[in-house]
């Protein structure tokens, strides 16, 4: 399982500006930060750029899913970054998982490779609605089996099937869980959520956490609460 630390910081904004602010609010040594399509889309690799030459490490949240020698393509082109982690769509399927693990294999520093499972916002009905009869768990289950089997190094998921997948994959298994939200925090637009201790408890090993650290007055006091919650779940 990867070293600390445990929170990853969502920087859900559409411009370059407030999130280096935010960045500068923060301490590097104690999250890392998440970079997704709009921040991207509006600022590019040169945030990136900024952000791990503030000493932050960089997770790439693109979601890649293409045929496979496309998304191998982005995939080689996002190590070019020197991100800490990229991640891919799981329903691309076994040819593009595999795909993208074999762009990555031999780099010399490669990013972790996950691959996205259900979206933490997704009910069962939601599922139902696009053709997938089975329970949210169970698509989970068989996705996250799919996605070590290409080579990837761990899943994104929610916190509710983070002990399956812990008991399936073993200790190695990298589990990286939105849907985070302390204790009295609002749910937001997430369906599938859980606070940063169950998450935790259940075997996840890296917390995606947005708006209760980014919307927060100070939010490196709201980080440092959330890492007391962190250490409270294991006394």
């Amino acid at each position: 399982m990867l070293s600390e630390p445990r929170i990853i910081v969502a920087l859900d904004y559409a411009a370059s500006a407030p999130a280096l602010a935010l960045a500068r609010r923060l301490d590097p040594a104690r999250c890392r930060l998440k970079v997704g399509k709009e921040l991207f889309t509006a600022a590019g690799p040169v945030l990136v750029e900024k952000l791990r030459a503030a000493g932050f490490e960089v997770f790439l949240d693109l979601k890649f899913h293409d045929i496979p020698h496309t998304v191998a393509a982005a995939c080689r082109a996002a190590a070019g970054l020197g991100v800490w982690m990229i991640n891919v769509h799981a329903l691309g399927g076994r040819a593009m998982l595999t795909a993208a693990a074999e762009a990555l294999a031999g780099l010399p520093q490669a990013p972790h490779l996950v691959a996205v499972t259900v979206l933490t916002s997704l009910k069962a009905a939601d599922l139902v609605e696009v053709g997938i009869s089975e329970p949210p768990e169970a698509v989970v289950v068989r996705l996250a089996r799919l996605a070590q089997e290409g080579g990837l190094a761990g899943v994104v998921c929610s916190p509710r099937e983070a002990a399956l997948l812990r008991t399936a994959h073993g200790p190695d298994f990298l589990l990286v869980t939105p849907g985070i939200r302390p204790a009295g925090a609002q749910a937001g637009d997430q369906a599938r959520i859980a606070t940063p201790a169950e998450a935790l408890r259940a075997g996840a090993s890296h917390l995606v956490i947005g708006r209760p650290i980014t919307q927060a007055p100070d939010p490196m006091a709201a980080l440092e609460n959330i890492e007391k919650e962190i250490k409270g779940a294991f006394l």
